[in-house]
């Protein structure tokens, strides 16, 4: 499979909360940063799309268990915990979408996030004529899964880098059955790696 500029890149979720030490860290979530920042920066320098998502929950929502949900509170809008981890190193030029505004809704997905403007990611892939999505970041078992599955959903190839996503594992072996719905689904699997391997034969 080889990369051309119909693909983009898709960060999902690199954010203190998600990363040790935050109010809902990810067994080595900040392991996902370093080879994160590797393809991040192929991507751009072959003048491909690099998107990163975020949570962006409001203060009072019912993804909360404090209002009925499942989640201690996290990535609240503007707290330091919903800053991406400082060590990841964003493109300039990186697109940014968020997700978990709305109170009534726990949005997972990366599709369920907008830009400042009000832009869904699927209507900001779509005018730039993106077909293959490459997506890491946090977590496996949730929005990561939620992201894939949907980009494939909505007619994307969609590929996943395996050295760059950690899961959660409330339940064990969630991350486990996740990959194996994504590979069930036609997502492919590479590592960040081959992925920085196709850009380079493709250019």
């Amino acid at each position: 499979m080889t990369m051309t500029k119909d693909s983009a890149l898709l960060l999902v979720d690199v954010q203190n909360d998600f990363c040790p030490g935050g109010a809902l860290p990810v067994p080595d979530g900040d392991k996902v940063v370093e080879p994160l920042n590797r393809i991040a920066s192929s991507f751009a320098a072959a003048g491909l799309t690099v998107v990163a998502s975020r949570d962006w929950h409001p203060p009072v929502t019912r993804h909360f268990n404090e209002y009925g949900g499942a989640w201690p509170r996290h990535c609240v809008q503007n707290s330091p915990g919903a800053r991406f981890h400082p060590d990841l190193h964003l493109p300039e030029g990186t697109l940014f979408v968020s997700k978990g505004n709305d109170p009534d809704s726990d949005s997972y997905s990366s599709f369920d996030g907008v830009s400042a403007d009000g832009s869904s990611l699927g209507e900001i892939l779509a005018g730039l004529q993106v077909k293959h999505l490459y997506v890491g970041g946090l977590a496996t078992d949730y929005c990561v899964r939620s992201s894939a599955l949907d980009a494939k959903k909505a007619g994307f190839e969609v590929t996943l880098l395996t050295d760059a996503i950690a899961g959660v594992n409330i339940v064990a072996g969630d991350s486990e059955e996740a990959l194996e719905e994504m590979g069930r689904a036609g997502i492919d699997f590479c590592t960040a790696d081959e992925a920085i391997s196709r850009i380079r034969r493709a250019s």
